[in-house]
């Protein structure tokens, strides 16, 4: 995997020098002649420089005959030197993360060139504790339970950068930068930090804006004087994994207004443009994310990422991933499976099982009707995989809490859908929902199909846009000052709204026209 910051790697994070030698004329010490040095170039007035790479410097400086390359990295409080290389050996890189509650990506990241290098996923070491957020932050407040899940996420980490360093010849020493987004309570366990005030009224985190911290003190191995700078979160539930989407999607530069909407523990969406943004988060993502059924699965091989009906056969095609063997349903393939029933009149607009159209793949079990997405004779596991009424039930109440949330932030904006110009559809979720299928169920609006645009994995994203140019380290806190969030726990439009939106593909069936004319 390859990419280059282009223009913006001119302002990067190294810094070659060439310092002037010293002598009985100029005998200002080694650290203050690089630190006047940097001033020079970069017009800062201080770096800090911390005790154990000021023990280096004197050495190095004359084994390089006062020539090298600083590696800088930048936050509110200042700049500091993270490392020294000579001029012309070494490779320094770094690492950034996209800290995902159910999967990690991590991608190796040239500093001199900002290119990508590798990159590597992996699921959540903390998965062992608990699959959801809940269950780890009460698990984070018994003895040792804490440490135990921040040792879990660092060891799964150093592993994967061992294998991207190995891979591309590289020593983890030669790891100078970190830049690391994910939501309030995984950042807070990588930091090691109590969540435990996050799911406490009145919902303070333990810090919102940690900076750089140095990754040994995390204990992370890579380079002693390497640093660490996690994404700041605006609150409990929006983290600095949006603040890194908004930051690659680049909605805070914007002229026309657009919304951003990421789909995972939370359903969190931000609309703005340059000069204003508003976000808000509700829990759509369990059931949109494939989490609530029983057959429900992360995208892994075998699960069904897309699912097709014939509206006249009723035959159903599936894909998985990788072609292997279906076992269960992702986020995408549920909302297909969903869009493609109600459409062929499977489901009615209650999201209720349509008996004389279901035929026999409508079974009943322990009093629950239950309908065969694949037979047993098709599925990887040997057994039937089904799709129960109450499966349905969750999804529709999950994606009447998507709409209504979109619903809520332009209303309370006095904006319609209509002048949205652009949607952009971050994470795993956006990268394989069909809009077609979503539109179908009511859970996004029914806009022109060109304004939707898969960002993919915007956390990663943004988090190496960060190892690649420094004037994102200003734009990551301006876009968290410029952003003001809205609570929808206290939000009584929200509520009523959430009752209208309980329905395929809504009550006001006016506002989903391309719904009508396939002739529901």
């Amino acid at each position: 995997m390859t990419g280059k910051a282009g223009k913006e790697q001119e302002k990067g994070w190294i810094e070659s020098l060439e310092l002037p030698l010293p002598s009985l004329s100029d005998n200002r010490g080694d650290a203050d002649r690089l630190a006047e040095a940097l001033r020079r170039k970069i017009g800062v007035e201080g770096v800090r420089v911390d005790l154990d790479l000021l023990q280096q410097i004197p050495d190095r400086l004359r084994e390089w005959d006062y020539r090298l390359r600083c590696i800088l990295f930048k936050e509110r409080a200042g700049w500091t030197l993270a490392g020294i290389v000579p001029p012309d050996r070494g490779r320094p890189a770094g690492i950034a993360v996209d800290l995902g509650t159910t999967r990690v990506v991590l991608r190796l990241i040239d500093l001199a060139t900002g290119e990508i290098l590798a990159q590597e996923g992996m699921d959540n070491p903390q998965i062992e504790i608990g699959p959801d957020i809940l269950t780890r932050i009460h698990y984070a407040g018994t003895q040792r339970g804490l440490a135990d899940l921040h040792t879990r996420i660092i060891r799964g980490i150093d592993e994967r950068i061992r294998a991207l360093c190995s891979g591309q010849g590289i020593d983890p020493e030669e790891i100078y930068l970190m830049a690391v987004a994910g939501n309030t309570a995984m950042s807070h366990l990588f930091l090691g930090i109590s969540p435990k005030w996050i799911i406490r009224e009145p919902y303070i985190p333990g810090v919102n804006m940690p900076g750089l911290v140095r990754g040994r003190a995390l204990g992370l191995d890579i380079n002693p004087c390497a640093r660490v700078l996690v994404f700041p979160n605006i609150g409990s539930y929006f983290g600095g994994d949006l603040i890194a989407g908004i930051l690659y999607s680049g909605l805070h530069k914007s002229p026309e207004t657009a919304l951003l909407v990421d789909v995972g523990t939370n359903a969190e969406v931000v609309l703005g443009n340059e000069n204003w943004m508003m976000a808000c988060a509700g829990a759509a993502g369990p059931a949109l994310e494939g989490g609530v059924t029983r057959m429900g699965m992360m995208a892994n091989p075998g699960v069904i990422d897309r699912v097709d009906i014939d509206p006249e056969t009723r035959h159903f095609s599936v894909r998985t991933i990788a072609d292997a063997p279906p076992v269960g349903i992702c986020g995408s393939g549920l909302i297909d499976l969903a869009a493609d029933l109600f459409l062929s009149g499977m489901i009615d607009i209650q999201g209720r099982f349509v008996p004389e159209k279901c035929n026999d793949r409508l079974k009943e079990i322990d009093e629950v009707r239950h309908l065969v997405v694949v037979s047993e004779d098709q599925s990887g596991t040997g057994a039937d995989l089904y799709l129960s009424q109450i499966d349905l039930d969750s999804l529709i109440r999950s994606k009447a809490a998507m709409y209504t949330i979109l619903e809520t932030l332009t209303h309370t904006l006095g904006i319609s859908f209509d002048e949205i110009t652009r949607f952009n559809v971050a994470g795993t979720f956006g990268a394989f929902i069909r809009p077609e299928s979503a539109i179908a169920i009511g859970m996004i609006p029914d806009l022109p199909r060109e304004r939707f645009k898969v960002m993919g994995n915007s956390s990663l994203e943004g988090a190496t846009r960060l190892l690649q140019s420094r004037d994102a380290a200003d734009e990551i806190y301006a876009i968290r000052e410029g952003i003001t969030y809205m609570e929808l726990n206290v939000n009584q439009e929200f509520m009523n709204r959430f009752s209208a939106a309980k329905f395929l593909p809504h009550t006001d069936r006016s506002r989903f026209p391309s719904v009508n004319a396939a002739g529901i």
